[in-house]
């Protein structure tokens, strides 16, 4: 295996923990704390949870879901893997499965922070911020599995597949 190889193998690695890993903890902090701050009718503890949310995805997860992309076919290249093989169109799949949900919910978290920005009190949220918060668990409900499939295939690499 080349050096070069492993650089982006590294990468590819560094990348998929990244999205694994601000996946879980953008959905544990924004499901949790979202639903503390309307629970405690605290719209300053709201508006902070979803600013946060916002950011972390533009920071982090963002980047490290293109650089996901590139590395894998980069990998996949190298290694001189055919990207039409079972192995490559379901891992694809399942990216681009994951990304029509992901990409609604980074819309829907813009949403969310906007309506928690202007609203003057908890009480004052328009009924679709709950209606959206509902699709944003949905959505990122579907997503999550697929980027565990996408873990797996990654690491498992099914010998009939490749």
């Amino acid at each position: 295996m080349s050096n070069a190889y492993l650089l982006w193998k590294t990468a590819h690695v560094l990348s998929a923990t990244i999205v694994l890993g601000t996946g879980i903890g953008i959905a544990f902090f924004c499901f949790f704390g979202t639903r503390d701050a309307l629970r405690r009718v605290d719209i300053g503890a709201l508006r902070t949870v979803l600013r946060f949310t916002v950011r972390a995805d533009a920071l982090f997860t963002a980047p490290a879901v293109v650089v996901q992309f590139l590395t894998g076919v980069m990998l996949m290249t190298l290694a001189g893997w055919k990207l039409t093989s079972p192995w490559a169109l379901a891992s694809l799949g399942l990216f681009a499965f994951a990304g029509v949900c992901w990409l609604p919910v980074v819309w829907i978290q813009l949403q969310l922070a906007r309506m928690a920005e202007t609203a003057s009190s908890v009480a004052q949220l328009p009924a679709r911020f709950h209606a959206l918060f509902r699709w944003w668990l949905a959505l990122g409900a579907m997503a999550f599995p697929a980027v565990v499939g996408i873990v797996y295939l990654m690491v498992a690499k099914p010998l009939r597949m490749v």
